[in-house]
């Protein structure tokens, strides 16, 4: 399956793993890159620039194919040493960068004069229309199913994805809710060049994270997430647990006058006791609603691969009956 992702990014398929903290690890980005995708290390999950260059290092021993690494650009009470982590991006050379959260603008000179091809993550079309307009290679568009941060507009991907085929000149993947065949043909149908998944990823026999965390999302319904933080405008979706009965009883209780520091014991360094541990109520986590249509936990060869091959013989058999 061939499209202007495959041939911008140099892959067999469509098909992108979005960076995920705690997730995207070396072997996580390698076992999605060597299944023919598109695999990502999470630069922010290591401490260091130095320990995002030795997990690079880690990686590239693991697979010779097209690997990315995802730099998120954090609001302004966080400051990372993001120039020490491009650094380490360029000197083990790594040739694509998903950037996310804030815009990359002001870091696109020092990635673009290294021949580092950049998607962007974005929640609307508007952004997406930014993130063209300042130099990036392509965009990863997110609908309101998506797990994480899907921005304040609330618009699902049967909108957002069209709208942003119509605005858009550069190749862009379909990112949020996405898991199966059929929505990569969907994705594909409307407009979309591939796709982008995270939660579903999460759910592999790679995925370096503890087995409850696995077992929580087969157990999951498409009705078992919900979103936090949205009186901060920080909307985020996550699995439901303790912790997050907790955080949304907080926010009734405090309404607009809650602040980040309110709810810090549950979401900040939380992802460690969940993700490592299996603390499963330890705290919030991102997860999407594609929760709802995973059923098992195959190896990344077997996600990829399955996926791609039952989205041609929909495109081959179903679509085309519908076409005399």
């Amino acid at each position: 399956m061939k499209t202007r992702i495959t041939e911008l990014f140099g892959i067999e398929h469509p098909v992108v793993q979005g960076g995920m903290h705690y997730v995207g690890f070396a072997e996580m980005a390698a076992a999605v890159s060597n299944a023919g995708g598109l695999g990502i290390i999470t630069g922010l999950t290591q401490k260091t620039p130095k320990d995002l260059a030795n997990e690079i290092a880690r990686c590239k021993d693991m697979t010779d194919k097209p690997i990315g690494v995802n730099l998120t650009f954090l609001p302004g009470f966080a400051d990372p040493d993001y120039p020490g982590y491009i650094e380490a991006i360029i000197a083990h050379d790594v040739g694509i960068v998903e950037t996310a959260g804030r815009s990359p603008e002001q870091y696109m000179p020092m990635l673009k004069d290294a021949g580092i091809k950049v998607i962007h993550k974005c929640t609307s079309v508007r952004h997406s229309l930014k993130a063209q307009n300042i130099g990036c290679d392509a965009v990863s568009v997110d609908g309101f199913e998506c797990g994480g941060h899907p921005g304040e507009d609330d618009i699902p991907n049967m909108i957002l994805l069209p709208r942003a085929a119509e605005e858009l000149d550069i190749p862009f993947v379909a990112s949020g809710g996405i898991g199966n065949a059929q929505q990569l043909v969907a994705a594909l149908a409307l407009g979309a060049d591939g796709i982008n998944m995270g939660t579903r990823f999460i759910a592999t026999k790679e995925a370096p994270v503890h087995q409850n965390v696995k077992d929580a999302l087969v157990a999951a319904s498409e009705l078992d997430t919900t979103l936090i933080m949205r009186p901060l405008r920080n909307t985020e979706r996550v699995l439901k647990n303790d912790a997050v009965t907790r955080i949304q009883e907080k926010e009734k209780e405090l309404g607009d006058n809650i602040q980040i520091n309110d709810i810090m014991d549950e979401v900040a360094g939380v992802y460690p006791k969940i993700m490592s541990d299996g603390d499963m109520d330890s705290g919030a986590w991102s997860c999407g609603m594609v929760a709802g249509l995973i059923h098992d936990i195959p190896s990344c060869d077997e996600l990829v691969g399955n996926m791609v091959r039952d989205a041609e013989e929909i495109i081959r058999s179903r679509l085309q009956n519908f076409a005399a």
